[in-house]
């Protein structure tokens, strides 16, 4: 478990809702609708998580729908906010 990353998680009410939302993989549209952010910030709140190496983009070609999934370290973090 990296504590790091799980601190980072943490420490934003939002970040925590993305990241519970991705226990399937899903697009940025249907997380937004989720967690009822806007489309801009769960984007980038994906591109942070994917620079950490939290969740990984499935469908990183396609420029609209793009399908993100947790990483291992992803689950660990999510084992932990369970």
């Amino acid at each position: 478990m990296n504590w790091k990353l799980y601190s980072f998680v943490i420490r934003s009410e939002k970040r925590k809702k993305i990241l519970l939302s991705l226990k399937t993989p899903k697009t940025p549209t249907q997380i937004g609708s989720e967690v009822e952010a806007s489309i801009s910030h769960v984007s980038r709140t994906l591109k942070q998580f994917v620079d950490k190496g939290i969740i990984g983009c499935l469908t990183p070609k396609e420029k609209v729908g793009r399908i993100y999934s947790l990483t291992k370290e992803g689950k660990d973090i999510l084992q932990k906010l369970k």
